[in-house]
Protein backbone atom coordinates (compact mmCIF):
# COMPACT_ATOMS: atom_id res chain seq x y z
CA UNK A 1 0.00 0.00 0.00
CA UNK A 2 1.12 3.42 -0.61
CA UNK A 3 0.40 6.56 0.36
CA UNK A 4 0.67 10.32 0.62
CA UNK A 5 0.79 12.44 3.43
CA UNK A 6 0.45 16.49 2.64
CA UNK A 7 2.58 19.08 4.85
CA UNK A 8 0.68 21.19 7.19
CA UNK A 9 3.71 23.93 7.31
CA UNK A 10 7.11 24.19 7.81
CA UNK A 11 9.30 24.58 10.98
CA UNK A 12 11.91 27.63 11.57
CA UNK A 13 14.61 26.45 13.93
CA UNK A 14 18.32 27.73 14.14
CA UNK A 15 20.01 24.28 12.31
CA UNK A 16 20.86 24.21 8.36
CA UNK A 17 22.62 20.95 8.10
CA UNK A 18 22.43 17.86 10.12
CA UNK A 19 25.38 17.95 11.71
CA UNK A 20 26.05 19.34 15.16
CA UNK A 21 22.78 19.93 15.96
CA UNK A 22 20.80 18.49 19.03
CA UNK A 23 19.70 14.46 18.76
CA UNK A 24 16.86 14.87 20.83
CA UNK A 25 14.65 17.75 22.20
CA UNK A 26 16.16 17.99 25.92
CA UNK A 27 19.28 18.01 24.90
CA UNK A 28 19.39 21.72 24.29
CA UNK A 29 15.92 22.27 26.04
CA UNK A 30 16.68 25.83 25.58
CA UNK A 31 16.60 26.02 22.09
CA UNK A 32 14.11 27.94 20.24
CA UNK A 33 12.41 27.50 17.26
CA UNK A 34 8.71 28.02 15.51
CA UNK A 35 6.02 25.94 13.06
CA UNK A 36 3.91 28.02 10.99
CA UNK A 37 0.96 26.36 9.49
CA UNK A 38 -0.63 27.22 6.14
CA UNK A 39 -3.40 29.37 6.65
CA UNK A 40 -5.84 27.15 5.50
CA UNK A 41 -5.07 24.76 8.70
CA UNK A 42 -4.19 27.45 11.15
CA UNK A 43 -8.23 26.66 12.99
CA UNK A 44 -7.14 23.36 13.94
CA UNK A 45 -4.90 24.94 16.22
CA UNK A 46 -7.70 26.26 18.74
CA UNK A 47 -7.15 25.07 22.59
CA UNK A 48 -3.54 23.72 22.07
CA UNK A 49 -2.69 27.04 23.79
CA UNK A 50 -3.46 24.97 27.16
CA UNK A 51 -1.02 22.68 27.06
CA UNK A 52 2.65 22.73 27.64
CA UNK A 53 3.90 20.04 25.42
CA UNK A 54 3.18 18.77 21.84
CA UNK A 55 4.70 16.22 19.62
CA UNK A 56 5.68 17.55 16.51
CA UNK A 57 5.77 14.72 13.60
CA UNK A 58 8.04 15.79 10.77
CA UNK A 59 9.98 15.14 7.60
CA UNK A 60 13.44 14.46 7.49
CA UNK A 61 13.70 16.26 4.29
CA UNK A 62 17.36 16.48 3.83
CA UNK A 63 18.19 12.66 4.55
CA UNK A 64 17.71 10.04 1.38
CA UNK A 65 17.39 6.47 1.37
CA UNK A 66 17.51 4.35 4.82
CA UNK A 67 20.24 2.06 6.40
CA UNK A 68 18.36 -1.49 8.35
CA UNK A 69 21.01 -0.91 10.49
CA UNK A 70 23.12 1.86 11.54
CA UNK A 71 25.41 3.47 14.47
CA UNK A 72 23.24 5.22 16.30
CA UNK A 73 24.90 8.57 17.64
CA UNK A 74 24.92 7.06 21.09
CA UNK A 75 27.27 3.98 20.30
CA UNK A 76 29.57 2.64 18.64
CA UNK A 77 27.85 -0.93 17.33
CA UNK A 78 25.16 -1.29 14.87
CA UNK A 79 21.53 -1.50 16.00
CA UNK A 80 18.26 -2.50 13.58
CA UNK A 81 17.14 1.19 12.63
CA UNK A 82 13.72 0.43 14.29
CA UNK A 83 15.80 0.10 17.87
CA UNK A 84 17.20 3.65 17.35
CA UNK A 85 15.87 6.95 16.68
CA UNK A 86 18.45 7.11 13.47
CA UNK A 87 16.95 9.77 10.77
CA UNK A 88 18.02 7.11 8.20
CA UNK A 89 14.53 5.92 8.02
CA UNK A 90 11.97 4.08 5.18
CA UNK A 91 9.62 6.87 5.91
CA UNK A 92 11.77 9.83 7.52
CA UNK A 93 9.61 10.73 9.98
CA UNK A 94 11.18 12.60 13.24
CA UNK A 95 8.84 13.06 15.86
CA UNK A 96 9.64 15.25 18.76
CA UNK A 97 8.38 16.72 22.34
CA UNK A 98 8.60 20.02 22.78
CA UNK A 99 8.03 22.82 24.94
CA UNK A 100 5.33 25.38 23.79
CA UNK A 101 5.99 28.67 24.50
CA UNK A 102 3.03 30.33 22.60
CA UNK A 103 1.05 30.49 19.96
CA UNK A 104 0.46 33.58 17.58
CA UNK A 105 -2.00 33.19 14.70
CA UNK A 106 -0.90 30.64 12.47
CA UNK A 107 2.93 30.24 14.67
CA UNK A 108 4.09 28.14 17.22
CA UNK A 109 7.03 29.02 19.55
CA UNK A 110 8.52 26.00 21.19
CA UNK A 111 11.44 24.99 23.02
CA UNK A 112 13.64 22.08 22.31
CA UNK A 113 14.62 22.00 19.12
CA UNK A 114 16.20 19.01 16.93
CA UNK A 115 15.16 19.89 14.01
CA UNK A 116 16.43 20.62 10.27
CA UNK A 117 15.46 24.60 9.42
CA UNK A 118 12.78 24.18 6.78
CA UNK A 119 11.87 20.58 8.10
CA UNK A 120 8.18 19.97 6.39
CA UNK A 121 5.71 19.71 9.05
CA UNK A 122 3.52 16.68 8.96
CA UNK A 123 1.08 17.05 12.30
CA UNK A 124 1.25 18.30 15.97
CA UNK A 125 -0.73 16.41 18.73
CA UNK A 126 -0.96 17.29 22.29
CA UNK A 127 1.26 15.53 24.74
CA UNK A 128 -1.00 13.96 27.18
CA UNK A 129 0.72 13.29 30.59
CA UNK A 130 -1.72 10.76 31.71
CA UNK A 131 -1.74 9.13 27.87
CA UNK A 132 2.06 9.07 27.38
CA UNK A 133 3.85 8.93 30.52
CA UNK A 134 4.94 5.65 31.04
CA UNK A 135 5.79 3.80 34.37
CA UNK A 136 8.05 0.75 34.57
CA UNK A 137 10.51 1.74 31.20
CA UNK A 138 13.60 -0.34 29.97
CA UNK A 139 15.72 1.22 27.86
CA UNK A 140 17.52 -2.10 25.59
CA UNK A 141 20.75 -0.98 24.56
CA UNK A 142 20.99 2.35 25.91
CA UNK A 143 20.92 0.88 29.32
CA UNK A 144 23.53 2.29 31.61
CA UNK A 145 25.40 4.29 28.70
CA UNK A 146 26.92 7.57 29.53
CA UNK A 147 25.24 10.17 27.67
CA UNK A 148 28.02 12.69 27.06
CA UNK A 149 28.30 16.08 25.36
CA UNK A 150 29.68 14.80 22.61
CA UNK A 151 27.30 11.76 22.09
CA UNK A 152 24.18 14.28 22.25
CA UNK A 153 25.18 16.15 19.19
CA UNK A 154 25.01 14.81 16.15
CA UNK A 155 27.85 14.49 13.29
CA UNK A 156 27.72 13.79 9.20
CA UNK A 157 27.23 10.20 9.29
CA UNK A 158 23.60 10.12 8.04
CA UNK A 159 24.12 13.02 5.63
CA UNK A 160 23.67 12.19 1.95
Amino acid sequence: MNFSVTPIGYLETPFEAVAHMPIQPSVIASSRGKAVLYDEFAAGLKDLDGFSHIILLFLLHKIEGYQLEVIPFMDDVPHGVFATRSPKRPNRIGMSIVTLERIEGNVIHFKGVDMLNGSPLLDIKPYYYYFDNRQNVRNGWLEGKVLTAERLKSDNRFEN
